[in-house]
This record gives C-alpha cells, sequence and structure tokens, in this order.
C-alpha cells in the first residue's frame, strides 16, 4: 500500500502538499531491518535524502520546516515545529545506523544542534516552534537575493555558493531564493575540478558567514511553551543519538531536560502536559504519560543509571490507572478524572506524532521487558488484537 503512494523521483507518499511522516518511514525501516525488503529502503532513503537536500531543510540554522507545498520539498510552510524535529533526528539516526551514509548522519547533528542552539530554555526544557513569519511576511527570513548572498561571501565564494544552493536572479519563492542542494555536489565537484571534502569545507566557510548575515534579520515569532510529549520526542532522540554518535553533550542536555520534566511538570503524583514562563498548567495526555515513558527508558539505555527506569516504572503505572479501558481493550486519550467531554476520545492513527495508543503499546512493551512484567505486555497485545480484528 505505501509503495503504491510513494513518489520514485522524489519520495513521499502522494502529491503535493508532502509532509515528513516519519511513523510511516519509521515503520518502513524496520520492515527492511526484520525483512531485508529492498524496495522498503530505498523508499525511505529516498524520502530522507531529498528533504535534506531539499529547502524543507534549513541549510544554514539547521531543522525542518513543517512541510512542503511542492512534491519536491523545495518549497516550504516556513514554520518550524519542534515535534517534527524530534521525531525525524531519531529517523535520520536509524537510517544512519542502519547504512553507515554519513549524509544522514550529518542531519541528525545538524538538526539536534539546531534545537539546542534555538529552541532550548535555559533551565533544559525546549521550546514548541518558531513561526514562519517575519517582517510581517512568510519566509523573509530565510530568503535570499544573489545580490544579499553576494554581500555576505563576496563576489567569488558566493558564485561558488549561488551554484550550489541554486540561488539565481529568477529566484525560487516570490522572486527571491530558497537554499537547497537538489542537485547534490557530486556534479559541481566535478565541474569545480575539485574533491568533495574539498568542496565541502569551502561550502561550510560560506555557510557559517550566511548564517551571521542572516542573524541580522528580524526573527519569527518563537512560541515558548513547554509542551511533555512533544519534548519527550527530542529526549529520546537525543539519548539515542548521544549513545550512538559518543555525543556527550547530547546525552546532557536529554539528561537536563528529564530533569526539568520531572521537576517542572510533574507535580502532585500526576503530569502535566504544558508549562511556560515557570507556570505549569492542563492534566498531562496519554501521549505525555506514554511519550515520557518511552523517553526515559531510552535514557536508562543510554546511562544505565537506575532513576529513568524506576522513574518509567512510576508513568506505567498511572498510564494504567488513569487511560486504560479494559472492557474496551484500548487506552483513552485523556485521563479518567479529566474534564467531561461528550466524547471521550480514543486515538488509534498516527498523525504529525504518534498516537497516545501506539506509544503507550510501544512504552508496555518495552517495559515488560525491563521488568519481566507479562502483565503489561497483555495489555499491550490487546490493544494490538483489537486493531486487527477492527
Amino acid at each position: 500500500g505505501l509503495a503504491s503512494q510513494h513518489d520514485p523521483v522524489h519520495g513521499g507518499f502522494g502529491a503535493a502538499p508532502k509532509f515528513p511522516q516519519p511513523a510511516t518511514l519509521e515503520v518502513l525501516l524496520k520492515y527492511f531491518f526484520r525483512t531485508g525488503h529492498r524496495e522498503a529502503l530505498e523508499m525511505v532513503l529516498t524520502t530522507l535524502r531529498d528533504m535534506a537536500r531539499g529547502g524543507i531543510r534549513d541549510h544554514l540554522g539547521g531543522g525542518f520546516h513543517r512541510y512542503s507545498v511542492d512534491a519536491r520539498w523545495l518549497v516550504p510552510h516556513f514554520e518550524k515545529m519542534l515535534y517534527d524535529n524530534g521525531l525525524l533526528a531519531s529517523l535520520y539516526l536509524q537510517a544512519y545506523q542502519t547504512t553507515g551514509n554519513p549524509e544522514l548522519k550529518d542531519t541528525v547533528t545538524t538538526t539536534l544542534d539546531y534545537l539546542l542552539a534555538d529552541l532550548r530554555d535555559a533551565r533544559g526544557g525546549f521550546y514548541s516552534a518558531r513561526d514562519a513569519d517575519s517582517e510581517g511576511e512568510e519566509g523573509t527570513f530565510y530568503l535570499w537575493s544573489p545580490q544579499e548572498v553576494e554581500e555576505a561571501l563576496g563576489a567569488e565564494a558566493a558564485a561558488l555558493f549561488g551554484r550550489a544552493y541554486g540561488v539565481t536572479p529568477e529566484g525560487t519563492f516570490e522572486g527571491k531564493n530558497i537554499l537547497n542542494l537538489q542537485s547534490g555536489l557530486d556534479p559541481l565537484a566535478k565541474s569545480e575540478g575539485v574533491s568533495l571534502d574539498e568542496l565541502a569545507a569551502s561550502l561550510e566557510t560560506a555557510r557559517i558567514a550566511m548564517k551571521e548575515a542572516r542573524s541580522a534579520r528580524e526573527q519569527p515569532f518563537r512560541d515558548e511553551k513547554v509542551l511533555t510529549s512533544w519534548n519527550s520526542f527530542v529526549l529520546r532522540a537525543l539519548a539515542e543519538a548521544g549513545g550512538a554518535l559518543g555525543r556527550v553533550d547530547y546525552v546532557e542536555a536529554a539528561r537536563e531536560n528529564a530533569e526539568f520534566i520531572l521537576q517542572e511538570l510533574f507535580q502532585n503524583g500526576r503530569l502535566l502536559r504544558s508549562w511556560k514562563d515557570g507556570d505549569s498548567r492542563i492534566p498531562g495526555f496519554l501521549e505525555d504519560y506514554a511519550g515520557l515513558g518511552n523517553a526515559l527508558l531510552t535514557l536508562y539505555e543510554t546511562t544505565l543509571e537506575p532513576r529513568w527506569v524506576e522513574e518509567a516504572e512510576r508513568l506505567s503505572h498511572l498510564v494504567l490507572h488513569l487511560f486504560w479501558d479494559d472492557e474496551e481493550g484500548i487506552f483513552f486519550d485523556s485521563p479518567r478524572d479529566g474534564e467531561r467531554l461528550v466524547v471521550r476520545a480514543r486515538e488509534i492513527m498516527d498523525n504529525a506524532t504518534p498516537s497516545g495508543n501506539s506509544l503507550a503499546v510501544e512504552f508496555l512493551i518495552r517495559m515488560a521487558a525491563f521488568g519481566d512484567r507479562q502483565d503489561l505486555r497483555r495489555v499491550a497485545e490487546r490493544v494490538l488484537c483489537r486493531e486487527s480484528d477492527g
């Protein structure tokens, strides 16, 4: 079914607009890992390659925009969301571990470095988003004319940078240019008569200068809410990448994020959803509890510090107590003592983020393995069997 929707040229699924869909791509990657099915892997790698080279990625500051309005991943909606970047960092890391492709590793590190540099609160939490607009226009912060590139780099370096990143007088968005590497660097290195390493070094110097020039512009608005579930995706990605890539700074950032959530968003024995300027509010949803539980298990796997698996165990009890419907064999999204609604929602489909039930099933299966808790495994299997029957 996924193969029938896949764009074999540019990757992704369906026509424009295109969203990253990290949950879908992770399924394909794990399917390849279990079966050796090459088509599944190629769908993942084509998509990740073209996303990383396209305008949906910020080639100066790092990180990904929310989605592409075209089929080529060239013209994004310029908003940056925390959840996209956390989930994509994990996905790119898994793809790098599968293939050893250094381009995938570079995407992991530049994405996480962006989150640490721009969306991290001084106390260790991560903010929710950067807006698409600045100076009253969408994308202004990210767009370049040839003249602006030349002012930042000088004529010779600007010409090389423009050939690499698709800078033209006509532009790609409202008369200006969205930086992209859609042609790749191999053809340019050959035409310039230099090695890939030499070209990459020249372009890195140019990117640093371009980023410095961009820093003088008015930045898009930053949404400084800290949301538990979205932070859990970043916490997990930092812990995974810190262990896999030997990045002690990522592990420390993951540890500080876990400390922040447990201190600021776990109160009176319950998890809260949102924090801003020291004010925590809104009872946590299933995705908050289960997402954090998964992240803490990953942090334990990376550090072997017992505290994190102990905190995860506490969350597993709350997941069952607050959200489990034993009669129906499924989890509710809101706690049993939460706001009274006409319908108490039970989401089973993954969308831009994994559903609460997805996260809960994964969490309980992992938790069962840590503590030989067959009761937790049985609950998770009931959810899976219920959906396969339905």
